[in-house]
């Protein structure tokens, strides 16, 4: 008696329009389309799923960039390099890619567009997580007088301490690596020295700002979303381009519920605090973002600042459209936390958000 396989029509119908989009933009032969879909039907009739060439990878990964209604920096798109590890199979080989993500991606500071793509979940639901929100994100440690470090890392790094991690407890302590595969006990992995490029803030004319002690690092590589191409789900995709520099200064070090700076980079200046109407806020959220801006460049790290991002993303928006495409766009993520209505993008009231794939989507928490 052989078990049946329950044909995937959803899953089906997702492969075929990702294939058809796939050798449509490619410019590829009908027959070979055909040949692709019959060979794509097969697989998801006899085994209850199929797996993605390389080729449709990168373009998948490509594309779900291009479509993602949040991201201000999408010109680049089609420069992403994507590391196919779907034969990774332990944590180890897992940890291991991560890693050599990180330093091709960080480059000396000439910071490299990347994706790893590891294997996607299976058709009995077993899927790779990557706990960090980031590969590169600072701890945040809970104490009497309050939060030492990043306030958003304080449950992960309590997940990773409860499984034998210690950090020096500093405002700065990188968190590790902890991968999970299926229900296992998820593995943590230290970053090595040296490998982790930071930045010390520093400000252009106000000498005394180096005495805040801020530093940040160089790539954001986001590791906790989804990559959905053709039916697939891909549960560890961790993927990079560079920071906007207010994505650092008016939020990472500036926001209450993170490290709240701004009180003491008008202290440092010398500002009055004592009522709103001295905009001491806004002056001091200006000199923060000088501040990084000023340091990234200094050290030869790429970084690019909220007006040029946001003229570089109304160039995209053109170019789709000269290629017959209207941009996936959610103004309330695209518009900079500093200055929006200085940028072209505020005043652009024909963006929408639809629902497109490939694309990227939020996954729950498994902490």
């Amino acid at each position: 008696m052989t078990n049946a396989i329950t044909y995937n029509w959803n899953l089906a119908t997702e492969a075929e329009s990702f294939i058809r989009q796939y050798y449509e933009e490619k410019g590829l032969a009908e027959r070979l389309l055909e040949a692709r879909l019959s060979e794509v039907t097969t697989s998801i009739r006899e085994t209850g799923t199929y797996a993605h060439t390389k080729e449709e990878l990168v373009f998948g990964a490509k594309v779900a960039w291009r479509n993602n209604a949040k991201c201000i920096g999408r010109l680049f798109w089609d420069s992403l390099e994507v590391f196919d590890e779907r034969e990774a199979r332990t944590e180890d080989e897992i940890a291991a890619a991560l890693l050599r993500h990180l330093e091709y991606a960080t480059n000396g500071g000439r910071i490299r567009p990347a994706l790893t793509a590891f294997a996607p979940r299976n058709k009995e639901g077993t899927e790779i997580r990557i706990w960090n929100h980031q590969l590169v994100r600072y701890a945040g440690y809970r104490g009497e007088n309050g939060i030492v470090g990043d306030p958003s890392s304080v449950e992960l790094t309590e997940e990773a301490i409860r499984l034998g991690w210690r950090g020096r407890g500093t405002p700065f302590d990188v968190l590790p690596l902890l991968v999970q595969i299926g229900g296992g006990r998820p593995k943590w992995y230290p970053i090595p020295d040296g490998l982790v490029k930071e930045v010390e803030l520093v400000h252009p004319e106000h000498e005394a700002f180096a005495e805040l002690g801020l530093k940040w690092y160089a790539v954001p590589i986001l590791s906790d979303l989804a990559l959905r191409i053709g039916g697939l789900t891909y549960t560890a995709a961790p993927f990079n381009g560079w920071y906007m520099g207010t994505e650092i200064g008016a939020r990472n070090l500036a926001d209450e519920n993170r490290y709240g700076m701004l009180p003491a980079v008008a202290d440092n200046f010398g500002w009055d605090r004592v009522s709103n109407t001295t905009l001491w806020k806004d002056r001091a959220l200006v000199e923060l973002n000088a501040a990084v801006i000023h340091s990234y460049k200094l050290s030869g790290v790429s970084i690019v600042d909220h007006h040029t991002a946001a003229e570089q993303f109304m160039l995209f928006m053109r170019k789709e459209r000269e290629q017959g495409r209207e941009a996936n766009a959610r103004w309330s993520w695209l518009i900079p936390p500093m200055s929006p209505a200085a940028t072209p993008i505020w005043h652009d009231d024909k963006l929408t958000e639809r629902t497109v794939r490939p694309d990227y989507a939020e996954q729950k928490r498994p902490y």
